[in-house]
C-alpha cells in the first residue's frame, strides 16, 4: 500500500478537536500560529496524512487530508453558504455524475458549485450564473483552492434573462425567484432532465411548484433536511444542545416533452345511470 505524504503546496487540515480545525496551505520555511502554539511546516513536509504531532506548546494535533465538506465549510464567504447536509441532497436529487453538464444559479461564494463540480469531474462541466461580480471572484478563489476550477465556467449573467446552454442534464437553482427561471430551465434541459431548487421560505416553494406544474415537469417533490448531531459519552449520550435546524426547502422535478394530460377520477370510471345494473353477487351453495 502506497501512503500519501504531505508535500509543499498541499492543502492540509490541522485537527485539534471536533470544534477546532484549520485548513491551510503548506509553505516551506513558514510557520502557522494558533492559540495552542505554532506549527512549523518543515516539520510536516514528508509526513503521512493521519500523523499526530505536537505544537510548540506541546499540544497534540493531527494532520488530515481535506475532504469535500472541509473545502465547503472552510470556504471564504461573503454570503450564506449551502451546508453539506443540503448540498448532498441536491447532488443526489439532481442525478449528476462524471460527465454531467449542469447549469447553476446563483454562484454565491461557490460552496454548492464546489460540490457539483466534485461529482461531474473529470469530463463534466458546471455553468454557474450570477449577477454579482464580487461574489464570483470569491467563488473563483474557493474553486481554485479546491482544485475544481477547471470543471466550472463562471458566467456573469442574469439567468432569468436566459440560459445559453442546451441539452444539459440538470439545472440547480439557489436564488430569490426560482419560479421565474422554470421556463428557461425547461428550454435548457434535455428530456427527462432534472431541476432542483433550494429556497429558504415556503412562499418561494409554492410559486416554484406552481410554475413546474405549468411547464411540463413531473415527479415534483419538496423536502426539508434537518440534521441533529449527537453527544456520545457513556452514561451521558443525548442530542447535542445546538443544531443546524432549518436552512431551506429542496424542490426537485423532471422534464417531460409532451403536455401532461389532466385526468379526473370521474373520467376514469364508467358513467353511472339509474338504469345501470349492479353486478350479480354469487354466493357458494
Amino acid at each position: 500500500m502506497t501512503l500519501e505524504k504531505i508535500a509543499e503546496g498541499d492543502n492540509i487540515l490541522l485537527y485539534l478537536d471536533v470544534r477546532k480545525t484549520y485548513m491551510i496551505k503548506v509553505q516551506a520555511g513558514q510557520t502557522f500560529h494558533t492559540h495552542k502554539g505554532y506549527v512549523k511546516f518543515d516539520d510536516l513536509i514528508g509526513k503521512e496524512y493521519g500523523s499526530a504531532f505536537k505544537s510548540s506548546l506541546g499540544i497534540n494535533f493531527t494532520v488530515l487530508k481535506p475532504q469535500l465538506t472541509d473545502y465547503i465549510m472552510k470556504s471564504s464567504r461573503n454570503t450564506q453558504i449551502t451546508y453539506p447536509k443540503d448540498a448532498s441532497l441536491i447532488v443526489m436529487f439532481s442525478g449528476v455524475g462524471p460527465g454531467s453538464r449542469v447549469v447553476e444559479s446563483g454562484t454565491g461564494t461557490g460552496a454548492l458549485t464546489t460540490a457539483l463540480a466534485h461529482y461531474v469531474q473529470p469530463t463534466g462541466k458546471i455553468y454557474s450564473y450570477d449577477i454579482r461580480p464580487e461574489g464570483q471572484k470569491t467563488a473563483e478563489k474557493n474553486l481554485k483552492r479546491s482544485g475544481l476550477l477547471d470543471s466550472v465556467e463562471l458566467k456573469l449573467k442574469d439567468v432569468v434573462a436566459g440560459i445559453d446552454e442546451t441539452d444539459v442534464d440538470a439545472v440547480v437553482l439557489d436564488l430569490a425567484v426560482p419560479w421565474l427561471v422554470v421556463p428557461r430551465a425547461y428550454e435548457a434541459l434535455k428530456p427527462s432532465g432534472t431541476i432542483v431548487s433550494f429556497s429558504p421560505t415556503i412562499d418561494q416553494v409554492v410559486k416554484t411548484v406552481e410554475a413546474l406544474k405549468e411547464h411540463n415537469f413531473v415527479a415534483i417533490e419538496t423536502f426539508e433536511c434537518i440534521m441533529r448531531g449527537m453527544q456520545i459519552e457513556r452514561g451521558k449520550t443525548r442530542p447535542q444542545t445546538l443544531m443546524t435546524g432549518h436552512t431551506g426547502y429542496i424542490t426537485h422535478a423532471r422534464k417531460v416533452t409532451k403536455p401532461i394530460l389532466e385526468q379526473t377520477a370521474e373520467a376514469e370510471l364508467p358513467e353511472q345511470t339509474e338504469e345501470t345494473e349492479s353486478p350479480a353477487i354469487v354466493t357458494p351453495e
